[in-house]
């Protein structure tokens, strides 16, 4: 096993990875960084709710991950196997020993597909789509473009997951699409979500549960989890959270939000708390026990919504924290835990979620934006591409970007 050293290591090549490595290297470029992440390729994946859609084709989502790697940042392609924070160190599958004098984890988030009984088998087939990952996106597209009537089913887990308005967002665009197409008075729409709620947040809920479910005519089952999938036989098996009992659904059109949690690396590391999450202050983002630890984004105990939005305000707040901590200082920057849910609710309509820790709205435009509209749908489609590469996973920080 070989050893190396680095001052500071960032987990994990996705948008708070690289964002705060970016950040890093720009502004103290003399700091010794290494960036951790064996994929070669990254995603922009809120670009996948629209390839879903039909709007997009999946390789808009894609860059080569070389090209994204911040200038003077050491880019050690592996995965991360253990981690121990106790001894300043980590082992990859590489068998490479990494030590540290700063930890930065931002390693995303697993999606457990075979968590959901008989999905992995069918996943891409029968009429069972996914916008959840690359290659099970255009799939998703082919099935609305083959519907021709029956039920059609949208789920949400009872795990936490990331960008958690994606699982509605899509069941919107295929009721449009159903309509477009002359058949939708052949469509019976169901939305089956393991929460008690449609979105977190009540001011953004309200707006979907009395402007947009109702003239869309859409079924909604609340507490409702999917944890099984007869592929051959069409049909998908629910556990009632409420009764414990367990409900089959047929389908012709499945869409699946499958659960999600921590990295296994993460989970079986002390640097998790017991849900599993990177354990770490909710305003400085430090870790609550390992004072050279920080994390951020989808694999932190950061109780809002795991988005993009949440990492472009979070990762300056960390980054400023770290080089204080580095400097013998106590971190002050605060995380208010703002972040955004862009609501695709049809083709050119959104409803922007904006909204903070204590679920109160966070709102940019001088305009109720629980209304939908076809300026925000369009900011989606167009603008935030543009900020996502140019700005997020550059460090450069809102709006236009220093």
């Amino acid at each position: 096993m070989s050893d190396i050293h680095h001052q500071i290591v960032v987990i994990g090549g996705g948008a708070a990875g690289l964002s705060v490595a970016a950040r890093l290297a720009r502004i103290t470029p003399k700091l010794d960084v290494a960036l951790v992440e064996p994929s070669d390729t990254h995603y922009y994946q809120p670009l996948w709710t629209l390839v879903g859609g039909g709007e997009f084709r999946r390789e808009k989502s894609a860059r080569p991950m070389s090209s994204l790697i911040p200038a003077g940042v050491t880019w050690i392609r592996d995965a991360v196997l253990n981690v121990w924070p106790e001894k300043n160190c980590l082992q990859t599958v590489g068998e490479q020993r990494i030590s540290y004098d700063w930890l930065v984890v931002a390693p995303g988030i697993q999606i457990d597909w075979d968590k959901i009984k008989g999905l992995p088998e069918t996943l891409g087939k029968n009429g069972v789509c996914s916008n959840y990952s690359y290659q099970t996106a255009s799939y998703t597209w082919e099935c609305l473009q083959n519907f021709q009537g029956g039920e059609a089913l949208f789920t949400f887990p009872a795990t936490p997951i990331k960008c958690a308005g994606a699982p509605q967002k899509i069941m919107y665009l295929a009721e449009e699409h159903f309509r477009r197409r002359g058949i939708r008075h052949k469509a019976h729409i169901s939305y089956l979500c393991a929460t008690p709620v449609i979105f977190s947040c009540p001011h953004y809920a309200k707006a979907l549960m009395d402007n947009v479910i109702p003239p869309r005519e859409i079924d909604v089952a609340f507490r409702h989890n999917l944890i099984a999938v007869r592929g051959e036989a069409k049909e998908a098996v629910f556990q009632n959270l409420e009764t414990n009992e367990e409900v089959v659904r047929p389908f012709d059109l499945l869409h699946v939000a499958p659960p999600m949690s921590a990295p296994d690396f993460v989970k079986r590391s002390t640097l998790a708390n017991d849900a599993g999450w990177v354990d770490v202050h909710k305003h400085t983002l430090r870790h609550n026990r390992f004072a050279n630890v920080f994390a951020l984004g989808d694999a932190s105990s950061l109780p809002t919504s795991k988005t993009a939005a949440a990492v472009r305000a979070q990762f300056p707040v960390l980054t400023q924290n770290l080089l204080d901590a580095m400097a013998g200082k106590e971190p002050t920057t605060q995380y208010d835990g703002y972040t955004s849910c862009p609501l695709v609710t049809g083709y050119g309509k959104l409803i922007l979620a904006e909204f903070d820790y204590d679920l109160k709205p966070r709102e940019t435009f001088p305009f109720d934006q629980r209304v939908e509209r076809k300026s925000m749908y369009l900011l989606k489609k167009y603008v935030l591409p543009v900020i996502y590469w140019d700005g997020l996973v550059r460090g450069r920080t809102w709006p236009w970007f220093g």
